[in-house]
This record gives C-alpha cells, sequence and structure tokens, in this order.
C-alpha cells in the first residue's frame, strides 16, 4: 500500500507529507485548495508525463517521493517486474522518486536506484489504479470495456495465446503475399548473388597477394635496367683485369698482415682487412647469382599484370581491400544460401496456414464461450451495483457482436450500452451517459472487479461529480467496501463520501510571505467533525449542521459495525 506521498516545491505545494491508512483515506478542502495538484504529483511519480510547468515558481526543481510497504512478498507480477528490471525489494518496500527540473528533464529512482521512465510507469501501473475525469472517459472506448470483461471473465492467459496465435497467423499470410509477389525479384536477387559468389570464388584471392604481385611487376618490367645495374657493380668488385675492389682491397690486406706480423698490435687490423675481404668476394658472388636469376619474361609480366587489373575491378566492385572482398562473397554466399536452400513452397505455407487455423480454431472458441457467459454474468453484477449507487433507473446492457475472423484479441466486438431510464432503449455509453453517471459507472465496474484486481491501491478522483446528498451514502459505502481488499483514496466534496474514511485529510490554500500554498492536515474528533459540518451546511459551523455531521458518522459506523 502506499504509506507516504512527499511533494515539495510542485505547482503551489511548497512541501507537503501525507501518511496514509491502509483502509479508506479522503482528501477534502475547498476547490482551487490543491486536492487534484495531490493527483497529478501522484501521477508524476508513477510514471505520467509532465513538463516544467509544475515546478514551483522560484524553485529549482519539483520533487515527489512514494513510499510503498507491503506485509511479505511482493504481488507476483510486480516481484517478477523488479527483479527483471533490477530493482531491489527484497524488503517489500518500494520508493519511488522523480525531480523535474526548471528545464523540464526528470529523473527517476525506485529504492535509490535511477530508472527509465518506462520503468517508472511499468511499476507504477501495478502499485496504483488512479480513477480520475480522464480514467472515467476511459471506460466509453469499446477496447477498455472488451478488457473489462476479460479480467471480470479472468481469461486473460487465453487472450494472450490466442494474440500470440493470431500473429504468427498473420506472419505466416504475410510471408505467402511477399513471396507471391517478390518472386520475380527473389530470382533476380539470386542470379546477382551467384554471380558475385562465383566472381570472387574464381578470382581465389590472397590477402597479401597484391603487394607481392606489384613488387614482382616492378621487377620483371625493369630486368634490363637490374642486370646491367647488378653487372656493373661486379666490375666494380671483381672485374677481369684485376683492377677492382677485391683485388685492391686483397692487396691491402696482404700490406695489414705485413704490418701485423711485425707489431702484433695491428693484428685487429687485419683480421678486419680479411673480413672486408670475404665481404666483397661474398657480394660479388651474390650479385652473379641475383644476375641470373633477372631475365625479361614477357609472358609472366603480363600474367601479373591480368591479375593486378582483376583485383582494382574486384576491389572497384566490392571492397576497398582484398580482405573486404573476401568478407563481401561470404555474406553473399549466405544470403545466397537463405533464399534457396532455405525457400519453402507455397504449398508447403498454405499447409502451415491450415495447420495454425485449426490450432487457433479451439482456443478462439473457448475464449468466445467464456466471454458470452461471463458477459451476462457481468452485465447482472453491474446494474445490481449500479442500484446500490442509486443511480435512478438506469441500467446496463453488454452488446457481443462477432466477427468472423479473429482478431488479436478474439472474435468479439463488446460495447456497454445505456439506459438511463426504464423504457428508453439502451444507447452507446459514449453517446449518452452524463459525466457523473460515468464517474459512478466505473466505480460500479470496478467494486464488481475488485476482487480479482491485484492493484493494492485505487485513487478515485471526482467519481462524486453530479452525486447528491442521498447518493453520498451509497457510493461512500461502495467505496468503503472496496478498502476490504484495496486500500482507497478518495478525493470528494460530498460529507456523506468523507464519512466512511478511516483517515480524512484536509487541504486549504493559504497566503505565506506573499505566496499562495496549500497545506495539508489529518482531521481527528472536533476538527473532523467541523469539517464533514462544512461540506454539509457551508460555513460558518452551526450547531445544527455540527449535529448533523455528529449523527452521519454515527449512522456509517453502524453500517460498517453491521458490514453496510
Amino acid at each position: 500500500m502506499l504509506a507516504e506521498l512527499a511533494i515539495r516545491d510542485f505547482a503551489i505545494i511548497h512541501q507537503l507529507r501525507i501518511p496514509f491508512d491502509g483502509g479508506l483515506n479522503a482528501l477534502t478542502g475547498e476547490t482551487g485548495a490543491g486536492k487534484s495538484i495531490i493527483i497529478d504529483a501522484l501521477g508524476a511519480v508513477l510514471g505520467e508525463r509532465v513538463g516544467a510547468e509544475v515546478v514551483r515558481t522560484g524553485a529549482r526543481n519539483a520533487r515527489v517521493e512514494a513510499i510503498f510497504h507491503f506485509d511479505g512478498a511482493l504481488p507476483s507480477g510486480l516481484q517478477n517486474l523488479c527483479v527483471n528490471s533490477g530493482v531491489d525489494a527484497e524488503d517489500g518496500t518500494l520508493i519511488l522518486s522523480r525531480d523535474i527540473a526548471q528545464t523540464g528533464r526528470s529523473t527517476a529512482r525506485i529504492n535509490g536506484g535511477a530508472v527509465t521512465m518506462t520503468v517508472l510507469g511499468q511499476v507504477g501501473a501495478l502499485l496504483i489504479d488512479i480513477h480520475g475525469q480522464s480514467e472515467h472517459l476511459k471506460l466509453l472506448r469499446t477496447t477498455e470495456q472488451l478488457a473489462a470483461l476479460d479480467s471480470f471473465a479472468g481469461v486473460g492467459d487465453l487472450r494472450v495465446s490466442v494474440g500470440k496465435m493470431v500473429r504468427g497467423l498473420s506472419a505466416l499470410r504475410s510471408k505467402r503475399r511477399q513471396m507471391r509477389a517478390s518472386e520475380r525479384d527473389r530470382a533476380q536477387q539470386i542470379d546477382l548473388l551467384r554471380y558475385q559468389v562465383d566472381e570472387i570464388t574464381a578470382a581465389d584471392l590472397v590477402v597479401d597477394e597484391e603487394l607481392r604481385a606489384q613488387q614482382e611487376r616492378n621487377v620483371l618490367s625493369n630486368a634490363e635496367r637490374l642486370v646491367l645495374d647488378a653487372s656493373a657493380a661486379i666490375d666494380a668488385l671483381e672485374p677481369e683485369d684485376s683492377t677492382g675492389a677485391g683485388f685492391l682491397m686483397r692487396q691491402a690486406f696482404s700490406r695489414i698482415s705485413d704490418l701485423a706480423a711485425i707489431d702484433y698490435g695491428a693484428a685487429n687490423l687485419a683480421e678486419r682487412a680479411n673480413e672486408i675481404v670475404i665481404l666483397i668476394e661474398e657480394l660479388a658472388s651474390d650479385l652473379r647469382r641475383y644476375v641470373v636469376t633477372i631475365e625479361a619474361n614477357p609472358a609472366r609480366l603480363a600474367a601479373i599484370e591480368e591479375r593486378l587489373d582483376l583485383i582494382v575491378r574486384l576491389k572497384r566492385k566490392y571492397g576497398a581491400t582484398i580482405e573486404e572482398v573476401i568478407a563481401f562473397g561470404v555474406d553473399a554466399a549466405a544470403r545466397l544460401l537463405e533464399l534457396t536452400e532455405g525457400e519453402q513452397s507455397d504449398e508447403s505455407q498454405a499447409a502451415q496456414e491450415v495447420d495454425q487455423i485449426a490450432r487457433l480454431e479451439p482456443v478462439v472458441s473457448e475464449l468466445s464461450e467464456r466471454r458470452l457467459e461471463a458477459a451476462k454474468h457481468l452485465e447482472a453484477a453491474i446494474n445490481d451495483a449500479i442500484s446500490e449507487l442509486g443511480i435512478g433507473s438506469a441500467s446496463v446492457q453488454i452488446a457481443v457482436r462477432q466477427d468472423p475472423e479473429p482478431s488479436e484479441t478474439g472474435r468479439e466486438r463488446i460495447e456497454f450500452l445505456f439506459s438511463p431510464n426504464t423504457g428508453e432503449s439502451p444507447k452507446s455509453l459514449s453517446r449518452i451517459a452524463s459525466g457523473g453517471e460515468t464517474a459512478r459507472l466505473m466505480l460500479a465496474l470496478k467494486s464488481v472487479l475488485a476482487s480479482g484486481d491485484e492493484t493494492p491501491t485505487l485513487v478515485f478522483d471526482e467519481v462524486d461529480v453530479g452525486v447528491g446528498a442521498r447518493s453520498g451514502q451509497v457510493v461512500g459505502e461502495k467505496l468503503w467496501s472496496l478498502s476490504g481488499r484495496h486500500q482507497v483514496i478518495v478525493i470528494s466534496h460530498l460529507a456523506q463520501i468523507a464519512a466512511f474514511a478511516e483517515a480524512h485529510f484536509m487541504i486549504e490554500k493559504d497566503i505565506v510571505d506573499g505566496r499562495t500554498i496549500s497545506t495539508l492536515t489529518r482531521l481527528e474528533d472536533d476538527r473532523r467533525f467541523d469539517e464533514l459540518a462544512e461540506m454539509i451546511d457551508g460555513k460558518p459551523v452551526s450547531p445544527e449542521s455540527r449535529a448533523a455531521a455528529e449523527q452521519l458518522v454515527e449512522r456509517i459506523e453502524r453500517v460498517k459495525r453491521t458490514g453496510g
């Protein structure tokens, strides 16, 4: 349940902390005092969209915090959502907070950890169900009416199964249409992919071959010059007339050896000279072998040029490098395999469609049977609740139409038809129900569905729109009955409703230091009697209105003791 709501710098609220009770909580006060702002703030901390306009003038940011306590483990759906969202709630406490900056940017947290607005909204939806004017209007939508019927019938799992199977059937049919419509495109794509794969495969590319081919081309195209340069180098080292560097170096070595024979200190010079002689001889020998390897080979040069030209053309089409060309070929081969080996015939897909329809039909039929049966019971239960709420001789009928083909929600189309008076033919609820009637219809429906609703806290705003004193007590009694399974928070202008509350809060608007602020007080004993008296007969409180308030509370306490 919602244990506490703290609000700071939100609209005209400077600072407010509301400790709620577990049963029926009533918020009362004059129009404009800030009751609806509290609901707006509660909606904000539950993930509803708000902007910078909610930040109190002069404040840097607005903050709303809601503390929820659970005896024992959280409800299963809420527990699973927290686990999947990384929210730690092992102690049965959830603290939701939201900060709204002047820029409009919001920060959301659950138990101190930052979460997205999506997660905040998902968690909030499982914690509190707010029924304000906009929520009453949801009841006018046929989709919401169908959801209400399914909740009453307890067919949520069946509806999910039908949705999955219908989506699967639609996907099969879509695939068949696409394959039939795009057969020519598919064949063209296969031809293109096959050509690309064959071209790249036939090239038999090697990652580093381009550099090696370029080097070989340079050698072949410059063979004559390479031979001339190498031969000239050989002549400089070991010419035939014994005048080259080798001959001269051997003479130098002989002289240095003579020095070393006399002066042992010159021995290292002789060794170095000998090394140079050997290096010159080896270099000349290597150059002779190199000259032998160089030959003009026009055929080989032409082959290399052709190979390099092929590589350039492949790179131009498939990638900037050989690695990218090879990778393109691998991807193309995979797509080709998918289009050819993964292909299914139209007959095969038609058989799958027939099989899917055969499996769908009994599930859809069971959903329809349970809906039709539940519609009768829900209609009767709503009308009983309407009678208890004193909405005249009004009645509701649940019209059910079935489509030949099931949608993701099944075959049924549901519409609540409303007759405000006996003898009048029922018409669409969206066309003839007033705002007050719609609010009470929502309360009637909620009271019927309460037994299967796991939402711990229900909030009702403007539920007493158009409700007079005569009907106020039955509306209050209905809200009080809901508090047996849920925490209920109601904003009301009727004493007959507020008198049922276990916790009664009054909201007032004051001027402090030239600023309008809302304050909140929990009413007990005499203060509560005075507030109820003002709600009955206005200000100032008279002895008669005070007595009426006391009698009202006494009468309602008797109703509670007798269980309604």
